[in-house]
């Protein structure tokens, strides 16, 4: 199974990881996931996978786990269509507070790597989509941290998904970069 990783346009150490399918007219066939070519490619072991599910509209986000419970993330959409987002929150790192984005939808089998340091949220934009990620981290309650999706000073240009953004109280009380505190050294 070769992995193709390639950066993201301004965040270069966001990688979109494109899978090999085997189509034919009956759909398709691809191994998600496999430790040796993960290696090759430059991703680390993963100790936990998560699954979620979302209705058009929800946004999910802007979340990070600080150190020393930093998560990075393999995401990867099985069904439907998320604009999926990373935020650097790198301290001293050239793109510091830059965002960038991608489309992941379920026929496409992909990838995105984002790595620890960085804030990850996305917004679905087809009816339902399903989520999954690993992260090669834990999760860590009290290293849970977020950032504001509508924030003016990321100024992410999240799609119009049909419907009003839905979040949970928590991702609506996150607070606005320009008082953020970056944990990440």
């Amino acid at each position: 199974m070769p992995m193709d990783a390639a950066p993201l346009p301004h965040l270069p150490d966001v990688l979109r990881v494109a899978l090999a399918p085997h189509a034919d007219d009956r759909g398709f066939f691809v191994e998600r996931w496999r430790a040796d070519a993960a290696a090759a490619a430059g991703l680390p072991a993963f100790v936990q996978e998560n699954h979620s599910r979302s209705r058009r509209g929800t946004l999910r986000g802007l979340h990070f786990q600080a150190p020393p419970h930093a998560q990075g993330k393999l995401v990867s959409v099985v069904r439907g269509t998320v604009f999926d987002v990373a935020v650097d929150l790198r301290a001293g790192s050239a793109t510091y507070g830059r965002w960038d984005g991608a489309v992941l939808d379920g026929e496409r089998p992909e990838h995105l790597w984002v790595p620890a340091g960085f804030a990850h949220g996305f917004l679905v934009v087809s009816d339902v989509a399903d989520v999954i990620y690993k992260v090669d981290a834990g999760y860590a309650p009290e290293a849970e941290g977020g950032l504001r999706w509508d924030d003016p000073d990321l100024a992410i240009a999240w799609p119009d998904a049909g419907e009003p953004i839905a979040t949970s109280p928590k991702d609506a009380r996150w607070g606005p970069f320009a008082a953020f505190r970056t944990p990440f050294a």
